[in-house]
């Protein structure tokens, strides 16, 4: 499957989030998911009520959703459209629409400027969509893996930028038990699990 290999230094821009952490995000779901399409992702998704495949199909809508923001710009809310998953697809082709959703966000971050913003609760920049993408793809293959009972963290570079970008109050800490905490997804610390959180995305 394409994509299928692991994030290595190159692959990350040096300066912020970018379209090339959604890339290596997205290179990251494909590898770790693409070998387990033939069990069964009716299951729910770690915790979530969703099914497997249901918050694979989650993760393309809010990818796709971004790189709409990106490039419409709106200033007073998300643009009114949305993405429909054939109800036949299979996990293969489920996938396949996580990363075709994934290069257009990251298309259009290429396309971006750094003073352009678009609403997410506020006017959002570039690196701000950026970082809700590649956290959206690494915590729902968290979920993912999850249900179908498969060992797997994130990478720890791409963590480490979520964290940076999105979660200023976040305790200092290896980056991945730190994002899981953060979310809601583990203990962490001595803290017991979070039952409410939310990012900033938006900046001025």
């Amino acid at each position: 499957m394409v994509g299928a290999r692991r994030i290595a230094a190159d692959d990350l821009g040096g300066d912020g989030v970018d379209g090339s952490h959604v890339r290596a995000a997205s290179g990251e779901v494909l590898r770790v998911l693409g070998a387990h399409v033939d069990r069964d992702w009716a299951v729910p998704a770690g915790t979530l009520e969703w099914s497997c495949l249901a918050t694979a199909a989650h993760v393309a809508h809010d990818l796709l959703a971004y790189a709409g923001q990106v490039v419409g710009r709106p200033a007073d809310g998300y643009l009114p459209f949305d993405l429909t998953v054939s109800p036949s697809a299979t996990p293969a082709d489920v996938l396949a629409v996580v990363a075709a959703c994934a290069e257009l966000l990251a298309t259009a971050l290429d396309a971006a400027g750094p003073q352009q913003r678009a609403w997410h609760f506020g006017a959002c920049d570039p690196s701000g969509f950026a970082a809700m993408g590649v956290a959206e793809s690494l915590l729902h293959t968290h979920d993912i893996t999850r249900g179908l009972g498969v060992t797997w963290r994130p990478p720890a570079p791409l963590a480490a930028a979520v964290l940076e970008r999105l979660f200023p109050d976040a305790p200092p800490g290896p980056p991945v038990e730190v994002l899981l905490w953060m979310t809601g997804r583990a203990e962490f610390d001595g803290r017991p699990r979070r039952t409410f959180w939310t990012w900033q995305a938006a900046r001025p």
